[in-house]
């Protein structure tokens, strides 16, 4: 079971070769970049180009390790106690299963995403390091050990918003993507974008690549925003020659707000443009 890229996604040679490592080694892919740059977008492409289906648990700063595995709801059980419900009397009735036991109970091999675990608490990571490893899990209420019929391919995303513990990197194969060149970012446009104007196209990558190496950004514009951009360029026929108007009135580029998202990097692109241009 080997993933060569697909037609909707741009996978460099050190990607695929890192995907095909995790599963060789049987371990979770650790992949960290900047946000937008097609880190959760890997896994649902790895899972098409497999035929595998997907499991996605998207974390956020209230999430629990064991909302992954399953949770009891207590409140309900007692509800229908006070109620008279029959259902009552079978514990499993009040069980809700997580996704990785979902993923875990699956009759064929699935991809399980794990997506930005770092926006949840420090601990999150080594909460699930035995059952990311042992590919098992047990439920108290109901006395039952979960295995994992089949071992998934998980993919685990992280935007490096905080530090992983040692130990959970560890049991990773970690790979960082890298921001791509503008010959790479050429084949990204030319898979959502395949009619577009070359002209418009070295254009836009020009001023957006320009954007990105302004310092002191608080936020560079990234690979989706970038084709959000160039969505609103063809949509209003934008001209390649506007992104590049010498009009101190329109000296930012149009439909700026698809790549710069506050007003500090707005103003701040303003001022060097007009600087850079103001001394030629």
């Amino acid at each position: 079971m080997r993933f060569h890229g697909s037609a909707n996604y741009i996978s460099t040679d050190d990607l695929t070769l890192a995907v095909n490592a995790a599963v060789t080694l049987q371990r979770p892919l650790l992949i960290k970049g900047e946000p937008g740059t097609g880190k959760t977008m890997l896994a649902e492409e790895v899972a098409k180009a497999l035929g595998l289906p997907i499991y996605e648990w998207h974390i956020k700063s209230t999430t629990k390790a064991q909302q992954g595995l399953y949770e009891y709801d207590a409140v309900s059980r007692l509800r229908d106690s006070q109620l008279g419900d029959p259902r009552v009397h079978d514990i499993n009735n009040y069980i809700v299963k997580g996704t990785l036991w979902e993923a875990f109970n699956a009759d064929e091999p699935v991809v399980l995403l794990i997506d930005e675990v770092d926006k949840a608490d420090i601990e999150f990571p080594n909460d699930l390091l035995r059952e990311l490893d042992r590919m098992e899990f047990y439920v108290y209420e109901t006395h039952e050990l979960v295995k994992a019929k089949h071992r998934p391919i998980v993919f685990i995303t992280s935007n490096n918003e905080k530090e992983l513990p040692d130990a959970f990197l560890r049991r990773c194969f970690f790979h960082y993507i890298r921001f791509p060149d503008k010959e790479t970012m050429e084949k990204i446009v030319d898979v959502h974008f395949p009619g577009i104007k070359k002209h418009l196209l070295r254009e836009a990558l020009e001023v957006f690549f320009e954007v990105r190496e302004v310092p002191g950004l608080k936020k560079k514009p990234s690979t989706s925003e970038l084709l959000d951009w160039l969505k609103l360029l063809l949509a209003d026929d934008i001209s390649p020659e506007a992104l590049r108007s010498k009009d101190k009135k329109t000296i930012i580029p149009p439909l700026h707000g698809a790549l710069l998202k506050n007003e500090q990097d707005v103003h701040l692109f303003e001022r060097l443009i007009f600087m850079s241009r103001h001394n030629r």
